[in-house]
């Protein structure tokens, strides 16, 4: 351990120096809040471990974060805690990948832990993960699952973390043995968990935790493969690849929300989103690109395009975006999703070298449902490729269906 160590390691090779001289470099105030608890640590530190440390302050400062209690009560404080991994990147706290869009980090008496106070501790990040987690085991015991009367289960802790009981899976992997797990934390106060047969009443129940008051998490669908944790990869003709597509894509959605209110102003206009379904049940996510200002243009299946007068000029592949050289955009530095920022328009001629999914007349269609009757003798409008989106993730020719008796192989 880190402690041990500095009374087996060799000898100093520098003089060490003082804290008051070490504060007065880089300006900081020798009276901060709870700093003369840790005074302790530092002094027995040696000379090339005492810079690091008060520059953990100076990063602390900067952040606005306050100096940690002592480990020796914090240690016996220390819960996980799952986030999204955009909200991860726009904190300033600890945080460690856990599975692709989840990020764990760790509370300190409720409250997520700043990753200097990890130096000024002495203690690795793998020691309080592990602390951590071992506190939330303890938690859990004896507190069993609640089965639905649909026939999955769900989280019944009653203490907001049963979100993070994701990462102990000895707690529920085996709820339904003989067949494949899948779980889903939509929210932090719900963790619901699924055999294969029951993935529709999974859905119904993401859905109805996804429109409660609870905190937002990720509402894809999760599956246990060999006490492995991964986002189930359902590919069509599976029954379930659309929806999971569609919660995905919702994530993503939410995330690219809450990321706009971030965006500076003067560096542009974030894009609408939104998600449309074809006729055929696949969620297709879209950006909308409104001529007249920079463009901050998000990630997305289809770009549309309006012109300065509000006129739709089609909706196109967004991956062929490319294909007009003359727009080249630049990443925007921001956390979370990504975002290219464009200066230009395109032309009509250069939005025809695109991959177009909807002519003009098509996208108004689509976003204008209730639009005028044509007149007498006047051509019908094409029809559209496109359906609105339903409030159910699940597509209509899905509601009810089940998916047949699992073996066990």
């Amino acid at each position: 351990m880190a402690f041990l160590s500095r009374f087996f390691s060799r000898a100093e090779s520098a003089p060490s120096l003082s804290l008051e001289e070490l504060l007065q470099a880089k300006g900081l105030d020798p009276d901060l809040p709870g700093l003369s608890a840790l005074v302790p640590e530092f002094e027995h530190l040696q000379a090339e471990e005492r810079e690091p440390w008060v520059a953990a302050l100076v990063q602390l400062q900067a952040l606005r974060l306050p100096l940690p209690p002592t480990w020796a009560d914090a240690q016996y404080e220390l819960l996980p805690q799952l986030v999204p991994t955009w909200t991860a990147e726009r904190e300033s706290y600890f945080y460690r990948p856990f599975i692709d869009g989840l990020c764990q980090r760790v509370l300190v008496s409720g409250q997520p832990m700043p990753a200097p106070w990890l130096t000024l501790w002495g203690i690795s990040e793998m020691d309080v993960l592990e602390r951590s987690l071992d506190h939330l085991r303890e938690k859990s015991k004896d507190r069993p699952f609640r089965r639905l009367p649909s026939g999955i289960y769900q989280s019944d802790y009653g203490d907001g973390m049963d979100a993070a009981r994701l990462l102990l899976p000895e707690f529920w992997g085996k709820l339904f043995p003989g067949q494949n797990t899948f779980v889903s934390i939509p929210v932090e106060d719900v963790l619901l968990v699924a055999p294969q047969v029951l993935l529709p009443k999974l859905l119904e129940a993401i859905g109805k935790a996804s429109a409660g008051e609870g905190k937002r998490l990720m509402s894809a669908i999760l599956q246990l493969i060999d006490n492995n944790l991964l986002v189930a990869n359902l590919q069509d003709p599976h029954p379930i690849a659309q929806p999971q597509r569609e919660l995905r894509q919702g994530d993503l959605l939410y995330a690219y929300r809450v990321q706009d209110r971030d965006l500076d102003p003067a560096l542009g206009v974030g894009a609408d989103m939104g998600i449309l379904k074809t006729q055929q049940g696949k969620a297709i996510s879209y950006a909308i690109w409104v001529e007249g200002r920079p463009m901050l243009l998000p990630d997305s299946d289809l770009v549309g395009f309006i012109s300065a007068k509000g006129e739709p000029l089609g909706l196109y592949a967004r991956q062929t975006l490319p294909r007009i050289s003359e727009l080249r955009g630049t990443a925007l530095d921001i956390w979370g999703p990504r975002r290219i920022r464009f200066e230009g328009f395109p032309t009509k001629e250069q939005l025809g070298r695109l991959e177009c999914f909807a002519t003009p007349e098509q996208m108004a269609g689509i976003f204008k449902p209730a639009a005028a009757t044509p007149k007498p003798g006047a051509p019908a409008p094409s029809a559209s490729p496109l359906l609105a989106q339903a409030n159910s993730p699940v597509p209509p020719h899905l509601r009810g269906q089940t998916l047949g008796v699992q073996d066990g192989e």
